[in-house]
């Protein structure tokens, strides 16, 4: 829905977060009487904790197509929602409505998961002292229209310019500004501002009657002097230099064959068809084949896999995590050897494990779900060079997109919107149009080289779906090889 956004001045220093807290009692009245009371209810039939996610988002976009701004709009979100937890049970409710009637009526509803004693929450609120890992130097909301509005019409010149063969340029500006609380019936306090914005681009090009497209974008949790000219030539150099590589794309043949992955963007493989099978709800059902694997080997020695909530301006970078857990570092896989899941706290409660940070919602009106943040394979000693050298015939993989993956199993396909063919140990022929298809757990087991060159996606748009809920995640790794996976190009 659209909404007016208020744009501050003068007072917006005192309102800038994590550092000076105080924000929902100051602009909503949710003091922590309030906050107990509401907890009270919803544990009034029992339960093992309950907490209370607050949230105040605003959004804003710009979109510029065929040399026009052709939209402008924004989005407010307010709310709270109340959870009470009975072992690996969850009563859910929320309300957009900020008072304390709308609140004891939701806490009511999820009451009703608990059939026994009333539990009393904590007396008293303890503020949770955390870093912050993506600090603002001004609200995103206080910056004015005007100074937004040139970024999509630079990036549409400058696709221009770079090539004749450009015809259409769509371009786009997002920036979300978003205020959580989490207030825990342990007595655990805790509220960020959590920013987000990116600048992307989707260039269409014409050769002899062929079209082809391709697109870039950069952000994170950033200021919004991020993007400045150099942001603007980046994103624009990488999405023609893309689409004019397609022109002269071919597709490989079909078969089992070697697959390099370049550093960067292709991380998303990583996320989606082995990240997905650590995250601890799904070994906790017995429904990932990693559920009986703790402290056993499913790599080779030089693989090292981490989910990290605390790369500064990272996408998935958060100082807490919507349970009120610090952000972390964890250690997935170690030299190998499978060490950690990712948990919220029914997990780690199941497993007897501190949560590791990875409680996560799309928003007020969804539950916690164990959820990766920033998941990265970690470099290696082998230099990339050296990695496409060693290949006698297959491909390298620059970019993919459009997965399906099935999370128990670990079986995955993806279609390769960028690449190259190798040959004799070097990179030829750009191709497109093909599917990877492989599993999961054997593609981890089959990767044979890492090279040395860990590269950070440095994208803003990346968010990852699991149950219904949508949440922003970051991604990287070196290049890497896979000794074999299945190409779906043409009979050989």
């Amino acid at each position: 829905m659209g909404a007016a956004v208020p744009i501050l001045s003068g007072s917006w220093q005192h309102l800038l977060g994590a550092e000076n807290p105080g924000y929902f009692e100051r602009e909503f009245g949710i003091s922590d009487a309030l906050c107990q009371k509401v907890l009270a209810e919803a544990l009034a039939k029992g339960g093992d904790f309950a907490d209370l996610f607050f949230e105040h988002t605003i959004s804003n976009w710009i979109v510029l197509e065929d040399g026009k701004v052709s939209r402008a709009f924004s989005d407010v979100a307010l709310g709270v929602g109340i959870r009470t937890v009975k072992g690996d049970q969850v009563g859910y409710g929320f309300t957009q409505e900020l008072n304390e009637k709308s609140m004891l009526g939701a806490a009511a509803i999820a009451a009703t998961i608990a059939n026994g004693l009333k539990v009393k929450p904590a007396a008293k609120l303890v503020w949770l002292e955390t870093k912050n890992h993506y600090p603002l130097e001004k609200l995103l909301t206080a910056v004015a229209l005007e100074s937004k509005l040139p970024l999509v019409q630079k990036i549409n010149e400058k696709c221009f310019s770079l090539s004749p063969l450009v015809i259409k340029v769509n371009a786009s500006f997002h920036d979300q500004q978003k205020r959580i609380m989490v207030v825990t019936s342990d007595g655990i306090k805790a509220e960020d501002l959590q920013p987000r914005d990116y600048l992307t681009t989707l260039v269409v090009a014409e050769k002899n009657g062929k079209r082809e497209q391709a697109g870039w974008n950069l952000g994170g949790r950033y200021n919004f002097s991020f993007f400045t000219q150099n942001a603007i030539d980046e994103i624009a150099a990488k999405a023609v230099n893309d689409v004019l590589q397609l022109f002269d794309a071919v597709q490989p043949p079909a078969g089992e064959m070697p697959v390099v992955f370049a550093p960067g963007v292709t991380g998303v493989l990583l996320h989606e068809a082995i990240g997905h099978g650590m995250e601890a709800d799904f070994n906790r059902k017995k429904t990932s084949t990693y559920c009986t694997m703790i402290g056993k080997k499913v790599a080779e020695p030089f693989v090292t896999i981490i989910d990290d909530g605390t790369i500064p301006n990272m996408l998935g970078s958060i100082n807490f995590d919507d349970e009120g857990t610090p952000g972390q570092r964890t250690v997935l896989v170690e030299n190998g050897i499978l060490k950690s899941y990712m948990h919220d706290k029914i997990s780690a409660h199941y497993y007897k494990l501190q949560p590791t940070g990875n409680g996560r919602r799309e928003s007020y009106q969804y539950y916690v779900q164990p959820r990766m943040r920033n998941t990265i394979m970690l470099a290696g000693v082998t230099p990339a060079a050296d990695i496409i050298r060693s290949i006698q015939k297959g491909i390298y993989v620059q970019n993919v997109s459009n997965g399906e993956i099935n999370i128990g199993e670990g079986d995955f396909a993806f279609f390769v919107s960028q690449g190259r063919m190798i040959e004799a140990g070097k990179l030829t022929a750009p191709i497109k149009d093909i599917n990877i298809m492989g599993n999961g757990p054997k593609m981890l087991q089959d990767i044979t080289m890492v090279g040395s060159d860990l590269e950070l996606h440095a994208g803003g748009t990346g968010a990852c779906g699991k149950g219904g809920q949508s949440v922003p995640c970051g991604f990287g790794q070196p290049s890497c090889l896979v000794k074999s996976l299945t190409v779906g190009g043409v009979k050989p």
